[in-house]
């Protein structure tokens, strides 16, 4: 038989996502539809280990759902990677009476509550969110097409000036381990060349793409670098590389950081995120625990964290196929 759940503890981890604060504005509306307290944790495992909560219902969460960021605020905590961190966060949860908990983030994040559950038997769920898109188990992430969205309206921006001043620009974007922002985005703003750490392409084929954009007759050029590529040691180093041996390249390099998690979050990551999460909200009430919830073919899904966090998100090669014909 089901644990009953009275209340249900929601929290943000990891690095910020857009639609983080509409996932968090659906946990605590699905708990008060169904009767249940909802207990929000601030700055993730941290804010569990230091009792730093508030109690949430579905007036104190009115107005955030077009708001980037979290109010929840997010934080790495290295405590929580110490048994004695997780037996604090435990003891918190019990006194105060938290029978389950809601993890909004990543892979980091829901290893820690895996780790977590198993060593103290908190039920545990699973929304994936980050701009990454890089989480087995789901078609997308929560933030991911907020970030798509905010890369190609800057690479369109920055071709302007390249087209005025005949440059070749290098765009890095995020995606230290995974090339799912730089491939969609760069196939999205019609770049020359996406660079990505699953595919090396090598110095030589980009030398070669280079010139035979040249040789077409472009006059400005687009260079898409996801930052975990691994051509070379960073994308100055890929620039300097390209003017040595492309002297007649006039050779720029915008690195857009941390502007692709902030911003406004898409119709689509508000409701991938209320979906997700009043989701979560319904397995946790029906006895399930320690899964990941997911939209698959457009469909709500949840995969056990053991199957999710080994499974392999690969890139669409499909994609770069279409990349490398689109870029004549």
């Amino acid at each position: 038989m089901a644990k009953e759940i009275g209340t249900i503890g929601v929290m943000t981890s990891g690095g910020d996502s857009p639609g983080m604060n509409a996932a968090i504005r659906a946990v605590a509306r699905a708990c008060s539809y169904y009767n249940v307290k909802c207990i929000g944790f601030y700055r993730g495992y941290q804010g569990m280990i230091e009792n730093d909560y508030c109690e949430m219902n579905a007036r104190s969460v009115r107005n955030i759902i077009s708001s980037g960021g979290t109010i929840l605020k997010s934080a790495r905590s290295d405590d929580f990677r110490t048994a004695e961190g997780r037996k604090k966060a435990a003891d918190n949860l019990k006194e105060i009476g938290v029978d389950a908990m809601i993890l909004i983030g990543g892979d980091g994040t829901f290893r820690g509550g895996k780790l977590f559950s198993e060593e103290h038997g908190i039920s545990v769920i699973g929304v994936p969110g980050t701009i990454d898109n890089d989480i087995a188990g789901t078609n997308f992430t929560i933030g991911y097409d907020t970030a798509l969205n905010t890369v190609v309206e800057a690479i369109d921006k920055i071709r302007d000036t390249a087209s005025s001043h005949d440059r070749l620009f290098f765009v890095e974007v995020m995606g230290r381990d995974a090339g799912f922002i730089a491939l969609n985005s760069g196939v999205g703003a019609g770049a020359e060349e996406i660079l990505i750490p699953e595919e090396d392409l090598g110095l030589d084929r980009l030398l070669e793409s280079l010139k035979r954009s040249k040789r077409s007759g472009k006059t400005s050029s687009i260079v898409v670098v996801s930052e975990g590529d691994k051509i070379g040691k960073n994308v100055y180093e890929l620039a300097d590389y390209v003017t040595e041996n492309l002297p007649n390249y006039d050779v720029r390099v915008t690195v857009l950081g941390h502007m692709q998690r902030g911003g406004t979050p898409t119709c689509f990551d508000r409701t991938l995120a209320s979906r997700l999460c009043v989701r979560a909200v319904e397995l946790l009430l029906d006895g399930e625990k320690n899964v990941m919830v997911g939209l698959i073919n457009n469909k709500i899904t949840f995969t056990n964290f053991e199957e999710g966090l080994k499974e392999d998100h690969g890139i669409n090669k499909e994609l770069l196929r279409i990349s490398d014909i689109l870029s004549v």
